[in-house]
């Protein structure tokens, strides 16, 4: 966990759920409590992964986060904005959270509830390899890389879902470690897409994704004219940039480049990568 910390990711998740076999679930959770409890973590934000709700390990795994600073919970095999509901009703406060909102057949008919649920979000992501599973299928992608067509779907879902809740859509990991090739390719994507940011699970690929998900000074100027052209003219909802007509949803996007781009700027400043 130490390692984790140090390698450059903008937040760690320590996962007590699918990296954890069963019988050592308890000695997981006590290291977990442990770590936080020295402080270790306090320069990054930190998100614990807990069990699923239906299971008998989640309860164990909340009663470890109260009372401990960590950024967000991340939800496995959520059900839509009834299993963050009920999530908050066991924990008795209010901590973020992240759900693994499609990874289980069922739960992509339920995307579309987090909207309902906005502020107790702090993004949304879904999980490839697991849903693979719950199909049957061999693996989640083709020998060229790309993403199997159920996959496929249930990722573009995400990213409606996350957007119609006006919060983070964060892209799934990319399993196979060594192909730093196919990560790039992958990662580029998302960002072109909409996806605010992916999640790594080797410190060899946060390197790559912090590069492609950090706006560059092509984009931060383009974003600061935009948002220069609507506050020079705060009487119209339209502006003309270039010959391309622009509306509130382009402002709105320069607005969230330029957050973006602070927050990783004020980030490195203080925790120099």
């Amino acid at each position: 966990m130490e390692k984790a910390v140090k390698a450059g990711a903008d937040a760690v998740i320590l996962d007590l759920e699918d990296s954890v076999a069963p019988a050592i679930k308890g000695y997981a959770r006590q290291s977990v409590a442990d770590f936080l409890n020295r402080g270790i973590a306090n320069e990054i934000d930190v998100i614990v992964r807990i069990n699923a709700l239906d299971t008998n390990d989640c309860r164990q795994d909340i009663d470890i986060i109260r009372g401990n600073r960590i950024a967000a919970i991340m939800l496995p095999k959520s059900e839509g904005a009834t299993s963050v509901v009920e999530l908050l009703q066991m924990l008795e406060v209010d901590i973020p959270i992240l759900p693994i909102a499609a990874e289980t057949p069922s739960s992509l008919f339920s995307l579309g509830s987090y909207a309902n649920i906005t502020k107790h979000l702090l993004g949304i992501t879904w999980g490839a390899e697991d849903l693979a599973a719950a199909l049957g299928s061999a693996s989640s992608r083709a020998s060229d890389g790309r993403l199997l067509s159920p996959l496929e779907t249930a990722r573009n879902l995400t990213l409606f879902a996350a957007r119609a809740a006006e919060t983070a859509a964060i892209e799934t990991v990319y399993a196979n470690v060594p192909d730093l090739d196919g990560l790039a390719v992958t990662a580029l994507r998302a960002a072109s897409e909409g996806f605010a940011g992916m999640m790594a699970i080797h410190p060899s690929q946060v390197p790559i994704i912090n590069t492609v998900f950090s706006p560059t000074d092509a984009q931060v100027s383009d974003a600061e004219e935009i948002i220069a052209l609507f506050d020079n003219n705060p009487g119209s909802g339209v502006v003309v940039r270039n010959g391309r007509m622009l509306d509130g949803p382009h402002l709105k996007q320069a607005q969230e480049i330029i957050a973006r781009a602070r927050k990783l700027r004020n980030r490195t400043n203080q925790f120099p990568r």
